[in-house]
């Protein structure tokens, strides 16, 4: 792997210190918002949180339109939305003021019930251990949809054929790796009705020119790429394992042929643009029905910044639902 000097150091960039036993310190205090089982005209969003998985103190929170909960003569179920927040692999994320109204416009806007993951991090937890949690959601939903006494809202609100599978960064990483371990694991009747990859985070040995190009990129300079993987892959692994670089044979190549709908967002700007670009063409050459919307204005994780841009992410997620939806209908 090529190496390139940069002045910037990626742990004082993000608040990190690193400890002798392995553990990073993260002092960072990212503005963080409580679920809310009282909804109103400006926010027409409810929330609740419950526990996933207690041995691994993971959780989800579950977001639900008002308009839904108040209308006691419309009977139809709704899509789910299974959420898996970008943080690096490393930071605590999916409570955040940002997340969460991320998944409020995504649950009013695609009027959907959205459960949004709570996934172990690194370095305290490396991969695989993100992906078990991201299926530990996806059986979660089928068991409560299925127990009588299970989760309210998913058992009387959700259609459980119509469930999709979002993310962003490395949880468009998480998508990818949970969507194909999908296709091997009895869900029925949950279905995976489709697979949205915003700005997917991958790597690889052999840089890329995006990636050269961004030694001093102000959101994702290249330092900070080698740190996000230096702290989530396996100890003795390079990058050219699957988790990383999923273009590399490995284990998942014989499901891809196999995934559903996918959706793969990207910004031009984005230190990462060449790798997704690259894994959008490996999906099609596996014969994957894709859709690949790439703007030539932004950079990664941009809609952190840009509100418009952040709404503009809601539209193509909607809009490819909406789409993927009326094709289930007709078959």
């Amino acid at each position: 792997m090529l190496l390139i000097e940069s002045d910037i150091d990626p742990y004082d960039q993000f608040r990190i210190g690193r400890n002798p036993d392995g553990t990073i310190t993260r002092y960072i205090n990212l503005p963080r918002i409580k679920a809310s089982l009282v909804g109103s005209h400006s926010d027409p969003v409810v929330s609740k949180d419950l526990t996933l998985n207690p041995k691994n103190k993971t959780r989800v929170r579950i977001y639900m339109p008002t308009s839904k909960l108040c209308s006691s003569n419309d009977d139809t179920r709704i899509p789910i939305i299974i959420f898996f927040a970008g943080s690096g692999w490393i930071l605590r994320n999916w409570d955040t003021n940002i997340v969460h109204s991320q998944c409020s416009a995504l649950t009013q806007e695609v009027h959907a019930i959205v459960v949004n993951v709570d996934y172990r991090i690194a370095p305290e937890h490396r991969l695989p251990v993100q992906y078990e949690d991201a299926m530990d959601a996806v059986l979660w939903v089928r068991e409560q949809a299925l127990d009588p006494n299970g989760e309210q809202w998913i058992r009387e609100y959700g259609d459980i054929s119509r469930c999709y599978l979002h993310g962003t960064s490395n949880g468009g990483n998480m998508v990818f790796f949970t969507a194909l371990e999908a296709t091997s694991t009895e869900l029925e009747p949950l279905r995976i009705a489709g697979n949205i990859m915003n700005q997917p985070l991958f790597g690889g040995m052999e840089r890329t020119n995006s990636e050269i190009q961004s030694i001093k990129d102000p959101m994702l300079p290249l330092c900070v790429q080698d740190m996000f993987w230096e702290l989530s892959l396996p100890e003795g692994v390079d990058r050219d394992i699957w988790y990383c670089n999923p273009m590399v044979e490995g284990p998942h190549t014989s499901a891809i042929s196999k995934l559903g709908r996918c959706l793969v967002i990207g910004f031009c700007g984005d230190a990462i643009i060449d790798r997704q670009q690259e894994f959008v063409t490996m999906l099609v050459k596996h014969g994957v029905q894709i859709e690949a919307q790439f703007s030539n204005i932004g950079f990664h994780a941009i809609e952190l910044i840009d509100r418009e841009r952040a709404n503009y992410l809601v539209e193509i997620a909607k809009d490819f639902i909406n789409n993927t939806c009326a094709q289930l209908l007709l078959t």
